[in-house]
């Protein structure tokens, strides 16, 4: 079957259209109930790598009920941070890289999070995605976060052509308009969750089916 050309325009029109009532990403969620800071969304996006979204934005809300600067961070020790962080994955490794990046932040940083993917890479356990997260929601500044759903249906749409994440990050940055660098992994996120799946797409009943590539889609629904 034939498909319409792919503005880039009308499918962030179509899909702001297909995630309006779904649950928003993590770090979007957190944004809008007021943990927006660049060190909340730091800490955030570390306990969200390989933990759900209900799960992380679960964990988080406990955590900065407790604390929520990096000075406060520092005084709980490595037990406590463990616990109160139990339900993500590999918590205890999690636990150990946030007491360190709070510390490094206060001792080398004056208590204020680097802005700059160089300067966030540096701590350890902060990924390029987790960097690029913190960029673009805690800062506002413009930064592709690509997930395992930013990978999967930008190359399904044929949008870009990548076997990783990280080259579809880089392609992204070379095709995707900077107005909606921050938005894709907003919109994605719930999109990639509840429509367009791993296994088994919902493509018929999808606002984007008539201009989506469907590359390598085995089982729509």
């Amino acid at each position: 079957m034939s498909k319409e050309p792919f503005p880039i325009d009308e499918a962030f029109r179509r899909l702001r259209f297909a995630t309006q009532g779904l649950a928003k990403a993590a770090m979007f969620d957190l944004r809008d109930r007021g943990f927006d800071t660049p060190y909340e969304q730091l800490v955030g996006s570390l306990i969200s790598a390989r933990t759900r979204d209900e799960t992380t934005l679960a964990v988080c809300l406990r955590l900065f009920a407790v604390a929520r600067t990096p000075a406060e961070m520092v005084n709980l020790d490595e037990r406590r941070m463990t616990e109160l962080i139990r339900e993500a994955s590999f918590a205890d490794v999690k636990a150990r890289d946030l007491l360190e990046l709070s510390r490094r932040i206060v001792e080398e940083h004056q208590g204020v999070v680097p802005n700059t993917l160089e300067g966030l890479t540096a701590f350890r356990g902060v990924g390029p995605k987790i960097a690029a997260l913190t960029l673009a929601v805690g800062f506002g500044l413009p930064a592709i976060a690509v997930d395992v759903h930013v990978h999967r249906i930008v190359n399904r749409w044929g949008y870009v052509a990548s076997r990783s994440p990280e080259k579809t990050a880089e392609l992204l940055a070379e095709t995707l308009p900077r107005r909606y660098w921050i938005e894709i992994n907003e919109r994605l996120v719930p999109f990639g969750r509840f429509v367009c799946t791993g296994t088994r797409p919902k493509c018929s009943s999808c606002t984007l089916n008539s201009m989506c590539a469907q590359i390598g889609v085995i089982s729509p629904r």
